[in-house]
């Protein structure tokens, strides 16, 4: 990975952290506003002894802090990050949080979540209206999968297995496929023509972190896609030409780059018959193989939407008007929900070992690519803004999910608990979040730079 390359990934991951955090705490701060509480603080990162940058607006302070682990708002009369227990020893002031209603604390509390949600729905609904869907419905999947060894090794899924159902249940589209599988406990298969059910190990998602393999358990297969036709090879000037596909050869009734590479091989210093596809036809033209069952050309991979536009693949491109793009941003919006909700139950059950895919920042810095994609970024943002909210919404000390549980208790019981008590488990909170993230870092250095 090049210099440049690292830059793009670094800096869309601080615009979308960055986005992710000022939204979050403004879903704070706007409500606190609204009861007439204040603000005394607002910042981008934390600011531990000093900041990058600071400006004091009327009552409030706005500044930039030097760790990148969050941000936060501090407001008056709360018991937060700042654990300003001086403030907290003078009588309460009607500005105070600790003075307002405690339906009005707890909108304060769960504003920052409820922003997060609402900003995913927001890139999900532009996302359909820009850029639409285009899927690899499951009606078109065919033999497209292909699985990596350790994938076939622990599950016994195999390249070019027809995958029926994943947990009972059927799919949409290639994409939604292959993240079902990573997280199966079964799997429905047809395979030559007969069907069989696969048991995925427990502890498979563990098992996969510990390989670290670069290659991915899951993809789909390949064209025998040209790339380039060196001057030397047998095959210059014989017909076929740069993003030609070829379909087929010898009327084998092969398809995938695995299958034609494979016949190609075995029939050394010879010329086949192969089925071309260019600009959406086909033909056929002879190729040459040389002394070593090669054709001598370069032959490279592509994305999805790429193979759907050079007509390999039976892409379904369906647009949405402004109004449609609500409806069809609401699906993915809640489809994302679930599956993140899956995943988090496996992540903290211990026998399926899956924390130890448990990542900091480097893993979430990892996943954006190495050139920049608007809608692959909005798509990760949104995502990210799912996460974001769902553990904010833990019942965790020191996690808005914590403070929202004491508000609601109160509620219930008519009466808040003490201030040493929540001072003692916003102490707890703080161990534990801290604890977590020395293990989510220690995870990727390990798996990153050691391993």
């Amino acid at each position: 990975m090049t210099a440049f390359e690292i830059l793009i990934i670094v800096l869309q991951f601080v615009l979308s952290l960055s986005l992710l955090i000022i939204l979050h705490e403004m879903g704070h701060m706007i409500p606190a506003r609204i009861f007439k509480m204040r603000v005394e603080k607002f910042f981008l990162f934390f600011d531990v002894k000093f900041a990058l940058l600071k400006k004091k607006i009327g009552e409030t302070v706005y500044g930039i802090g030097w760790l990148p682990l969050g941000g936060y708002v501090k407001i008056s009369g709360m018991i937060d990050e700042s654990m300003d227990k001086e403030q907290m020893a003078q009588p309460p002031q009607p500005w105070e949080f600790r003075s307002k209603p405690a339906w009005q604390r707890l909108i304060v509390m769960l504003g920052g979540v409820i922003v997060n949600f609402i900003l995913a729905w927001l890139i999900y609904v532009g996302m359909m209206y820009t850029w639409g869907e285009q899927i690899l419905a499951s009606k078109d999947i065919g033999k497209a999968l292909a699985v990596s060894e350790f994938m076939t090794e622990k599950t016994g899924l195999q390249t070019g297995d027809e995958v029926v159902s994943i947990d009972g249940e059927g799919f949409e589209s290639f994409n939604e496929m292959a993240m079902g599988l990573l997280f199966a406990e079964t799997i429905k298969i047809r395979r030559d023509g007969q069907e069989m059910d696969l048991q995925v190990p427990e502890d498979f998602i563990g098992q996969l972190v510990d390989t670290n393999a670069e290659t991915r358990p899951i993809g789909f297969r390949g064209p025998f896609l040209i790339a380039e036709i060196p001057d030397t090879s047998a095959n210059a000037g014989k017909g076929l030409q740069v993003n030609d596909i070829v379909l087929d050869v010898d009327d084998r009734g092969l398809r995938y780059y695995d299958e034609i590479s494979d016949y190609i091989a075995s029939k050394k210093d010879t010329v086949l018959q192969a089925t071309v596809l260019r600009d959406g036809n086909t033909f056929t033209n002879p190729i040459y193989t040389n002394a070593d069952g090669k054709l001598a050309v370069i032959v490279t991979g592509a994305k999805l939407e790429d193979l759907g536009k050079l007509g390999f693949y039976n892409l379904s491109v369906k647009e949405y008007s402004f109004a449609e793009s609500f409806g069809a941003g609401s699906k993915r919006f809640v489809k994302t929900f679930k599956d993140f909700g899956k995943q988090l139950k496996i992540m903290v059950t211990p026998s399926t070992g899956a924390y130890k895919g448990v990542g900091s920042f480097i893993s979430i810095a990892k996943i954006f690519p190495t050139t920049w994609d608007w809608e692959i970024f909005w798509k990760i943002t949104a995502f990210l803004s799912i996460m974001l909210g769902v553990l904010n919404l833990l019942p965790i000390p020191a996690l808005d999910g914590g403070h929202a549980m004491f508000l609601i208790y109160e509620l219930v019981a008519g009466r808040k608990p003490g201030d040493k008590f929540m001072e003692y488990a916003q102490v707890v909170g703080f161990i534990f979040l801290i604890s977590l993230f020395v293990f989510a870092f220690g995870n990727d250095i390990y798996r990153h730079f050691i391993k």
